[in-house]
């Protein structure tokens, strides 16, 4: 037996999606470390830049990112990275998706076009990803199917519901999403 320490496989995944979907919430439920926020108080110089319909409630952005960790098993841990949601932080989104092995795209029906850009972007980089679509009121009175015609996505993106609340939720996510990188790398021609 070796005393070598083991040094475990860190995967990267991307959190995105519009504004208020819900990625600070995921990355806050299932992360085993305390995440880093990067949450600043919606100020007056938002209003009529940044889209309120249906999330008029919120009150804190993410200015930047959000960080959490999972360790899986000794060998693997899954670090997350939740993107801004504003297009004034776009500008964040390349670095952070840099060396993603997946993402997901967090999905509030009521406001499906605030999803668009994050599909686009992962589409343009050829970075694989799963639809999750968050559990508000309402959202889930749609098929996957229905989900998938309307954001005219690929029949073979998963499609998952999820409550980002729920510790179990997200993870089921997460698991959703690593076994389907994990497919399309093992389809992958050598």
């Amino acid at each position: 037996m070796s005393d070598t320490p083991v040094v475990p496989t860190s995967i990267k995944i991307v959190v995105a999606g519009g504004f208020g979907v819900g990625k600070t919430t995921m990355v806050n439920s299932v992360s085993e470390i305390p995440p880093l926020r990067t949450e600043e108080v919606l100020t007056e110089a938002s209003v009529g830049v940044d889209d309120m319909r249906g999330i008029e409630g919120k009150e804190t952005t993410t200015v930047a990112l959000d960080f959490g960790r999972i360790t899986i098993n000794p060998q693997v841990v899954l670090y997350l990275f939740g993107t801004p949601g504003q297009n004034r932080f776009w500008f964040m989104w390349d670095e952070l998706a840099h060396g993603a092995l997946g993402a997901i795209v967090l999905v509030d029906t009521r406001r499906l076009d605030s999803s668009f850009p994050s599909i686009d972007f992962f589409e343009r980089r050829d970075i694989p990803f799963i639809i999750a679509v968050n559990g508000f009121e309402g959202s889930w009175e749609h098929t996957a199917e229905e989900v998938r015609q309307a954001l005219d996505i690929a029949p073979t993106v998963p499609i998952i519901n999820c409550d980002a609340r729920i510790k179990d939720s997200s993870k089921d996510v997460l698991v959703e999403l690593v076994q389907y990188t994990m497919d399309l790398l093992n389809k992958a021609p050598v």
